[in-house]
């Protein structure tokens, strides 16, 4: 058994190695100072293609304008901010992106209510604080420390739920490009290829908004919820492929009509209204997003391979649906079981095992 094959969850640039030294080797671009490869060759990474014999998966499957975008705004001396509904692959666009640019998509801060300053600028080893004062060897260097020390991309998830004080601390750092440590009495200078890619859950809007100062120092991009029902099928197969190879579920991967089912019945329940738009319904409280299908299929599989015969079937499915549906009981109960009636039932032989098995659930 090969090392990685015991790792959870290997980084972009483990799991893409290949596809990455392929674009590296075959490079006839010019190369920005602190990248691996150039703003095409990361394109193709991103979007997909083919370079020699390697083919390059697409990693992103959306607007190419915004990923060009995006990529541009990193040659600059700006950030870059995500922003988009929750499954719109805000993060996983950033990881590929550091991956591709740098080789190294480690350097991230995860943004909570918890997050303090330190964990933006610089903290301290306070045991070897109270025995030798401040030294060099004392200082606990944060990702975005060691990002501007490398001259690489740092990166801080739902920044929108951080503090505002810790919010604050990324004004300078991305103004002055440097980090002050007064107790060392130096600063720190970010290097070329320094920068900070950002997201942001526009349905946190209002946890703690971002001044207009912060957001002034990114380049921003929304990420669209896919427009087309193709677009959102091909994500969430592609990503149930990629999440299920690597967690070996012993489950066969989920047949086109189980998907096409499962983005339907999210994409009605968003949005308010039935495919067709002939039905007006209402919304759960949660979020039903592309992100909670993946999710959905991929404990179907679970399911399946446990407790199955390795084959998704309805009632798999049914479990899925009535957990991602059902997050505030008094409220989703109603929304659900008024699709499930209204909707579902009446849509024919093809979805009557669905149905049954979802209202079996449903009580």
């Amino acid at each position: 058994m090969k090392k990685n094959d015991k790792i959870m969850r290997l980084s972009v640039e483990k799991l893409y190695e290949k596809e990455i030294k392929a674009l590296i080797k075959a490079e006839t671009e010019v190369i920005p100072e602190g990248w691996q490869m150039s703003p095409k060759s990361v394109r193709t990474f991103i979007l997909g293609g083919k370079v020699g014999r390697t083919q390059i998966t697409p990693k992103y499957i959306g607007n190419q304008r915004l990923v060009e975008i995006a990529i541009a705004t990193l040659l600059t001396d700006r950030s870059l901010l995500l922003i988009g509904e929750p499954g719109t692959a805000k993060s996983w666009l950033s990881e590929n992106l550091t991956a591709a640019i740098h080789g190294d998509s480690s350097k991230v801060v995860q943004g909570t209510a918890g997050t303090t300053e330190e964990q933006i600028r610089y903290s301290w080893n306070y045991a070897m604080l109270l025995a030798n004062g401040p030294t060099e060897e004392a200082l606990v260097k944060t990702p975005v420390f060691r990002a501007m020390e490398n001259g690489q991309i740092a990166r801080v998830e739902e920044i929108s739920r951080c503090a505002s004080e810790v919010q604050d601390a990324l004004i300078s750092i991305l103004s002055e490009k440097n980090i002050s440590i007064p107790e060392l009495d130096k600063e720190i200078y970010a290097k070329k290829g320094f920068a900070i890619i950002a997201t942001a859950n526009t349905r946190d809007k209002g946890v703690n908004d971002m001044s207009s100062a912060l957001k002034r120092r990114f380049n921003i991009i929304v990420l669209p919820t896919p427009k087309k029902i193709e677009t959102e099928i091909e994500i969430v197969r592609k990503r149930v492929k990629e999440i299920s190879t690597s967690l070996d579920l012993q489950a066969q991967l989920p047949t086109e009509d189980s998907i096409a089912k499962i983005v339907t019945v999210f994409r009605e329940l968003r949005e308010g209204t039935t495919f067709d738009k002939t039905m007006k319904l209402k919304s759960p409280s949660g979020v039903i997003s592309t992100a909670e299908a993946i999710s959905l299929l991929t404990n179907s599989m679970a399911l399946a391979g446990s407790f199955g015969n390795g084959e998704i079937q309805d009632v798999d499915i049914a479990a899925g649906l009535q957990g991602a549906v059902v997050k505030d009981e008094s409220k989703d109960q109603i929304v659900w079981k008024e699709y499930l009636e209204n909707v579902m039932r009446k849509r024919g032989s093809e979805w009557k095992d669905l149905y049954k098995a979802c209202k079996e659930l449903n009580g």
